[in-house]
């Protein structure tokens, strides 16, 4: 194992150990509510609020070397789809699998899903099956924040306080990139 890698995992572990509780009404103001995507049905790669949010998983997700940087499309196809939060299903898959670095081999199951044993396709269908299960299971029986949905997603009393961290970690990417964005000029 190349030093990079094991200093990068050594990170990425230390960091899911040792993660304090994010309490999201001393950022927001209210409990963790998940934001939902409004859609009309229309086409969201010409929607710039979906473009900024792929480039913010894309570039957030390529600090890991994960598998998944190549099925970015897939996570927001599976928010537009489902009216998820963009960021939940790759925050999902950052806790549960370090981003698919750490799986069962064979189950493309970056999620956790089924206790980690539920094999997929691919990770596109892994994506898009959880966003629909998420919402199905989830969001439409009152499970609307990240807090209620690790109640019953995960046994553990910290798995939302690490997906509240991811999330807000695609966040400050997607605020990054809209300061860049608002500070360019079209030639």
């Amino acid at each position: 194992m190349h030093i990079k890698h094991f200093v990068g995992l050594l990170l990425t572990i230390l960091l899911l150990i040792f993660t304090q509780p994010v309490s999201a009404d001393l950022v927001a103001g209210n409990s963790a509510n998940m934001y939902y995507t409004e859609s009309d049905g229309a086409s969201f790669t010409n929607d710039q609020t979906y473009f900024i949010k792929k480039r913010a998983i894309k570039n957030y997700l390529s600090k890991f070397q994960t598998p998944l940087i190549d099925h970015v499309d897939a996570f927001i196809q599976a928010c537009q789809l489902y009216n998820l939060d963009c960021y939940l299903l790759p925050a999902i898959s950052g806790v549960e699998s370090t981003f698919a670095k750490f799986i069962k081999t064979g189950t493309n199951n970056p999620f956790g899903w089924g206790r980690g044993l539920i094999e997929f396709d691919g990770y596109d269908r892994a994506i898009l099956t959880v966003g629909k299960g998420l919402r199905e299971n989830y969001v439409d029986k009152g499970a609307t924040t990240v807090e209620q949905i690790g109640n019953i997603y995960c046994e553990g009393n910290t798995w939302s306080s690490k997906v509240s961290y991811f999330i807000e970690q695609f966040k400050k990417e997607e605020k990054n990139l809209l300061l860049l964005n608002g500070n360019t000029v079209e030639l």
